[in-house]
């Protein structure tokens, strides 16, 4: 079971994201999913997050990626 605290500031993160993407800006956007990816890969590393939670957060965090992958001014 993920931590609510865990759970809570990814979701946060996530919510940044989308927030940044809808109003287009792309730099804010862009820093949110490189914290995404930072807080999953050390949530990981710390044991906080297990497998099967990074894995869903972490397809989540690719499928943004793949999406912005085209995003520059």
């Amino acid at each position: 079971m993920l931590k609510r605290s865990v759970r809570v500031e990814l979701d946060s993160i996530l919510n940044d994201l989308r927030i940044n993407l809808e109003n287009n800006y792309k730099d804010l956007a862009h820093d949110a999913l490189k914290k995404l990816h930072g807080t999953l890969e050390d949530y990981l590393k710390s044991g906080t997050l297990k497998e099967k939670d990074y894995r869903k957060y972490k397809k989540i965090a690719d499928d943004y990626s793949n999406r912005m992958a085209n995003y520059h001014h």
